[in-house]
């Protein structure tokens, strides 16, 4: 099952380079929780695919320039959920260089049709846009 949730994010840092925002919602349930250091909301895939674009320029635009899977730990929570800690290692450039900022997440993950993996839940351990402008 490890490899299998690595490559399910693997397919999430592929969708999140290329600007797939198709594919990545193909990744989350319809609907989906998603907490971080603001509080947590319910989150419609179909309204989170329409902010994509805007938090991928943002964040481009503040120096954002690579996101990649840089580990991930997967534990059971029983025959159906699973449980996914993932660290994210991110390239942010600007006028003074380049850095390198590792981000965790916490991801909640359902097995569906065909042992097919979505994300129910996603906790940002940190507002990446606060860490980037440090």
């Amino acid at each position: 099952m490890d490899q299998r949730v690595k490559e399910f994010f693997l397919q999430y840092e592929r969708a999140n380079s290329s600007g797939d925002v198709s594919a990545i919602g193909g990744l989350y349930a319809d609907i989906f929780m998603f907490g971080g250091p603001k509080g947590v909301q319910s989150v419609k895939k179909d309204d989170f695919l329409r902010v994509i674009p805007k938090m991928k320029a943002h964040l481009s635009s503040m120096g954002l320039s690579e996101t990649q899977l840089q580990t991930v730990e997967a534990n059971p929570l029983d025959s159906k959920y699973l449980l996914a800690k993932v660290v994210w290692g991110m390239k942010v450039r600007n006028s003074s260089g380049s850095k390198h900022l590792d981000a965790s997440a916490t991801y909640v993950l359902v097995r569906g049709q065909a042992d097919a993996l979505s994300i129910i839940l996603q906790i940002d351990h940190q507002d990446l846009a606060s860490v980037i402008k440090e």
